[in-house]
């Protein structure tokens, strides 16, 4: 306990507040070859190795996780979730904060359904959390370098424009 006479002198340090996810506080400026500090929910990074962790000592499991090297060029291990994946070396993934408690520095989580990582399909419950869309359909995901999901997503389109005159047939009748 110091004497008043010490907090006069020094008085007391706050303690600064730790940051869970450092890897989406930088940003790297390609022009100047530096780092700025700027928040980010999500970064985008690339998938450089898929493997399996065991989880803390009460749970007994083999976790999936990615070694991912995001647009700042920190690397860093994210946890992949819902049950299958089809992430696999190269594939361009979204990153979010959110460490997983049973496995030792894994701080981050990948976003399903976006970029090359496919929803869980056969989803009924909490689907936007994993990129599941209603009925438990997975959308249309192109793989690294591929173009097929945009021909999908043109023939869902035109699939939903035949639907919308079917129901206005219906509606008149």
């Amino acid at each position: 306990m110091p004497r008043i006479s010490q907090l006069v002198r020094k008085g007391r340090k706050k303690t600064r507040k730790k940051i869970k996810a450092a890897a989406l506080r930088k940003t790297f400026n390609a022009k100047d070859r530096r780092m700025t500090e700027t928040t980010s929910p999500f970064k985008r990074g690339v998938v450089l190795h898929v493997k399996t962790m065991p989880p803390k000592k009460p749970n007994s499991a083999l976790r999936k996780v990615a070694r991912v090297r995001l647009s700042n060029k920190k690397e860093i291990t994210a946890y992949i979730p819902g049950e299958g994946h089809n992430l696999a070396e190269h594939a361009v993934v979204m990153i979010r904060g959110g460490r997983v408690k049973d496995l030792p520095g894994v701080k981050y989580h990948v976003v399903r359904g976006k970029f090359d990582t496919a929803g869980v399909s056969g989803r009924k419950k909490a689907r936007s959390k994993y990129g599941t869309r209603s009925g438990g359909v997975v959308a249309p995901v192109a793989g690294p370098g591929e173009e097929g999901a945009e021909k999908t997503e043109e023939k869902t389109e035109e699939k939903a424009e035949a639907k919308g005159e079917k129901d206005e047939g219906k509606k008149s009748t």
